[in-house]
């Protein structure tokens, strides 16, 4: 895999991807939060969690010290400014469930390629890169779904999500194999990502459910 180019403006390109994911998911906490009728601190509570929930559980297990929100707590700032906005203008949206649905499609195809870059930039192996970017785009939502008593959005039945994920960054790591530079491997990868995850919403792309059988009596 190409190291061109490794930053984007004066942050590593990684860095930059956990700024926008953080965001986006952040919005996608805060809907959540409406749906559940609660008060502001348990806006600001929900869309922090889903926003570094993620990317906390891949520095851990890459062993990243500190934790990137530990490190720079702008990315919590980021998340309680997000939260107070859809605070005060929730109640303007028509389907708050749809917004959060299409916030979280974008959500997905960022934090997938900030998991892939952060684990590139530490020189990981293709396997963990392939984890990593799975962990990072699916399992702040997963908190957020869980606490808030929701159907986690990533085990609906059918519907295209950890394999979108995955696709993505399986994406990523193969156009890199071919002498793409950083950069555009993941753009590749969130172009993927979200693709595959808006023709599951949008038209209802999905993946073989397990049917039970009859038991056979021989």
């Amino acid at each position: 895999m190409n190291a061109l180019p490794g930053t984007l403006g004066e942050y590593p390109l990684g860095n930059a991807l956990d700024y926008a994911s953080v965001l986006v998911f952040a919005l996608t906490g805060a809907l959540v939060a409406s749906r559940q009728q609660l008060d502001l601190v348990g806006f600001v509570f929900i869309a922090a969690l889903t926003a570094v929930g993620g990317g906390t559980l891949r520095d851990l297990l890459l062993g990243r010290d500190p934790v990137f929100w530990v490190g720079d707590p702008t990315y919590v700032l980021i998340a309680a400014g997000a939260a107070v906005v859809v605070f005060f203008t929730a109640h303007l949206l028509e389907s708050r469930y749809r917004a959060l649905l299409w916030l979280d499609a974008c959500a997905l195809a960022v934090a997938v390629p900030a998991g892939v870059a952060i684990t590139l930039e530490m020189g990981h192996g293709a396997a963990i890169v392939l984890i990593m970017g799975v962990v990072t785009g699916t399992f702040g939502g997963l908190m957020r779904d869980v606490v808030c008593n929701e159907v986690p959005l990533v085990l609906k039945q059918g519907e295209l999500y950890l394999s979108c994920a995955f696709s993505g960054a399986a994406c990523a790591l193969i156009a890199g194999g071919f002498g793409v530079d950083r950069f555009w491997s993941l753009m590749i990868c969130g172009g993927v990502t979200f693709v595959l995850r808006a023709g599951s919403l949008r038209f209802g792309w999905r993946l073989p459910v397990y049917k039970p059988r009859p038991p056979r009596n021989f």
